[in-house]
């Protein structure tokens, strides 16, 4: 499905606010409340929408530590590429996971509390796992930007 110049407006109004009623969306992107629906519907079952979410801010939580980690594995066949997908996407505290190309093989991004959770999940979750050959760390100093939304623009 490639989506048109309205469902790009449907698109980028649900990801300004995903909790908007139809009604209020079909409102703005000027479309009656049943069609705008139907669209919406289109783009859901299309999997152009994959879900709806509630972006939380990690501060008030306690997770003050914004690490990304760098993973190099033993070797990189298709049941070690597995297997460690499988160990880091089971734990709450890896945020986003990438097979990467270049010195690493994954890169990580990790929240947690403070220096001594990231000392227990590198300990006690990443190096005991069979595949893991090297672990580096960066920390973020500061989020210069972070954003949800997909620059739909392009995709026009």
């Amino acid at each position: 499905m490639k989506p048109d110049a309205l469902d790009l407006r449907i698109l980028a109004e649900l990801q300004r606010d995903s909790s908007l009623s139809n009604v209020e969306l079909a409102r703005r992107v000027h479309l009656s409340p049943s069609p705008c629906l139907a669209r919406v519907r289109a783009l859901e079952a299309a999997g152009v929408i994959r879900h709806y979410v509630a972006l939380l801010d990690p501060a008030p939580l306690g997770l003050h530590l914004n690490v990304f980690i760098s993973i190099s594995l033993k070797q990189q066949n298709r049941a070690a590429l597995e297997a460690f997908e499988a160990s880091v996407c089971a734990r709450d505290e890896v945020m986003e996971c990438y097979l990467m190309t270049g010195d690493a093989d994954y890169l990580l991004r990790v929240a947690v509390a403070d220096m001594a959770a990231l000392e227990r999940f590198i300990l006690e979750q990443l190096s005991p796992i069979a595949q893991v050959e090297k672990i580096r760390s960066s920390f973020a100093l500061k989020q210069v930007r972070y954003k949800t939304a997909l620059p739909l623009a392009a995709g026009a």
